[in-house]
């Protein structure tokens, strides 16, 4: 005999409990990230090197022989308005550009030793931001939009992937002491669950605080396992809550880091070669930081660390590479920091075979203007600049793009950060309209509504 049919109160009633069992399942998804390729991956690892405050594309990467032609005298086009509107004449270079490598990439006098590695270097020179103002374009450069409370690039990649280390966080920023202006907001996961926030790692021997001691493991260990039964009964009794989750993950992951942070961060093992090729020891403290940084990043990647952050060590005098003032002494102090790590690090990568499967990245939230601010220094100028990409499939020896002849706009092939994203994501073997997270009634994606690939950069 056939059951009669319910009717539509009898239905929600018998199903209430079934809602309840799919929105879990969609936080666990959450929680632990998609952890699925969208396409072959050409690279598994990020390494991010931050230029905080914004180098000078016409002093870097960018050379520009009619600023140096028409040095001191009034700038040949429309000012676009600055951010402090004290614009002078036209402001060459002080340094000479030469050509490198089989490839012929003109690099200046700046970065002599990331100037060996040019036919790795996929250098954008057409790269543009919607802010000319620090706080904002560090959030969009870091989240793909202007404003607090997005997630960052490194939590979207550890949610879409997942991390291959077991001891250590997915998303790692090692911090060589200077927070860009926005702050930690710049690492956060935003409405992606907490467990996709970046560790913050300070610079110097212990980057991690409060680790515990030998003698004490023990007695941590017992600690973990009484919270860890009453973490999960709490969990359990509310319907394992999202929050309350990724707590949980993120101090059994705490517990775990008390033996792996030390072992990362005890550079002993490290030859003397690898020390002086980095310039760990070195006199120059903000160069001996970096290096130090650069160095933990390759360990980092060894140990299956997702998505790694650097950020500029502090040089005395220098608002970091935002030099609105003392143009040459700034550039020359921020690039002695940080071209000689940079270079170790690519060269170690590959050595150890790993650059072919790590996109290292090189990039600031703006660029310089080619018109002086004041006598000696540029402003901000989101118009047109330069950054570069490396390793991880990127096509190595070329230049994509190009600012017009003052290096102000970009005029050929402009691209945005939103871009830059969509391709850090593709070569992570990630589609970046694919990869979303639903909030506040709609899908939500890093790149937003935008972004493209370029096959003349990523293959």
């Amino acid at each position: 005999m056939a059951r009669p049919a319910l009717s539509r109160r009898q239905l929600l009633q018998r199903s209430a409990c079934g809602f309840g069992a799919v929105a879990l399942s969609a936080l666990h998804q959450a929680a632990e990230g998609a952890n699925r390729l969208h396409h072959a991956a050409k690279a598994k690892h990020v390494i991010f090197l931050y230029m905080d405050g914004g180098p000078s594309q016409i002093d870097t990467f960018d050379p520009k022989p009619r600023l140096t032609r028409e040095n001191g005298q009034p700038f040949g086009m429309k000012m676009e308005k600055t951010q402090f509107d004290n614009n002078g004449t036209t402001l060459a270079s002080p340094w000479k550009f030469s050509q490198h490598g089989e490839s012929g990439l003109p690099i200046s006098e700046l970065f002599p030793h990331v100037a060996k590695h040019a036919d790795r270097l996929c250098v954008i020179r057409s790269m543009t931001s919607e802010f000319s103002e620090h706080t904002s374009a560090n959030y969009f450069l870091h989240s793909g939009l202007g404003q607090v409370g997005r997630p960052s690039m490194g939590a979207w990649v550890t949610y879409g992937l997942g991390s291959e280390s077991h001891d250590l966080p997915g998303f790692v920023v090692l911090n060589g002491g200077l927070t860009p202006p926005g702050g930690l907001d710049n690492f956060s996961s935003g409405f992606l669950p907490a467990n996709h926030q970046a560790s913050v790692f300070a610079s110097g021997p212990m980057p991690v605080a409060n680790l515990v001691s030998d003698d004490a493991v023990d007695r941590a260990t017992r600690k973990r396992r009484l919270l860890s039964q009453l973490d999960q009964s709490l969990s359990e009794r509310w319907g394992r809550p999202d929050p309350v989750e990724a707590a949980i993950r993120n101090y059994e992951l705490a517990f775990r880091m008390q033996s792996a942070v030390p072992e990362l961060a005890d550079l002993s093992g490290e030859s003397q070669h690898v020390r002086d090729q980095y310039g760990v020891d070195d006199p120059f403290k903000p160069k001996a930081i970096y290096a130090r940084q650069c160095l933990l990043a390759r360990r980092l990647i060894q140990r299956g660390v997702r998505f790694i952050e650097l950020t500029c060590p502090s040089v005395s005098g220098n608002d970091r590479w935002d030099q609105h003032k003392r143009l040459r002494k700034g550039h020359e102090e921020n690039s002695l920091a940080v071209d000689q790590p940079i270079a170790a690090l690519l060269a170690d990568l590959d050595d150890h075979g790993l650059l072919d499967e790590t996109l290292v990245v090189f990039a600031g939230e703006f660029g310089r203007t080619p018109f002086a601010q004041g006598d000696d220094g540029r402003d901000h100028n989101p118009f047109g600049f330069s950054i570069w990409m490396a390793g991880g499939g990127v096509r190595g020896g070329t230049v994509y793009g190009a600012t017009d002849e003052y290096g102000y706009h970009a005029v050929e092939n402009p691209l945005m950060i939103h871009d830059l994203h969509a391709m850090m994501l593709h070569q992570l073997g990630i589609d970046h309209r694919r990869l979303t997270f639903r909030f506040g009634g709609r899908d939500m994606r890093l790149t937003d509504v935008h972004g493209t690939i370029v096959p003349e950069i990523v293959g």
